[in-house]
């Protein structure tokens, strides 16, 4: 998983890549609890572009985040919903819960070029 933290606009990006499971779902959650305690975003963000699989353990980690994110102020956001991840989450009712973002890419290496921590 790649993380990064824009200061500017108090952006936590989550890239996750690898496939999601029981097993790697401890490791994502662990890091991105720290993450965002560390750093208290405004929004968080994961990005799914590199996630083949994700079994039913990902719901409910990504859930636990919009939950952290939620008590402490912040927003949160789905971008690059890979076809069968997007379907897990469409079943699962995260969609309506958390919104599927069409954040521009080319704003996202902005504020990359402009300095992440």
């Amino acid at each position: 998983m790649e993380i990064k933290y824009f200061s500017k606009d108090r952006i936590l990006l989550f890239k996750i890549t690898e496939e999601i499971d029981e097993f790697k779902v401890k490791e994502i959650r662990r890091r991105a609890d720290y993450e965002i305690e560390r750093f208290i975003p405004k929004k968080v963000i994961f990005d799914f572009n590199r996630v083949a699989f994700m079994d039913s353990s990902g719901i409910g980690m990504v859930i636990g985040r919009y939950k952290q994110t939620t008590m402490i102020g912040g927003k949160m956001e789905l971008i690059n919903l890979t076809e069968n991840v997007r379907k897990i989450f469409e079943m699962s009712g995260v969609l309506k819960l958390i919104p599927e973002s069409k954040t521009d890419q080319k704003y996202l290496k902005t504020i990359e070029r402009e300095g992440c921590v």
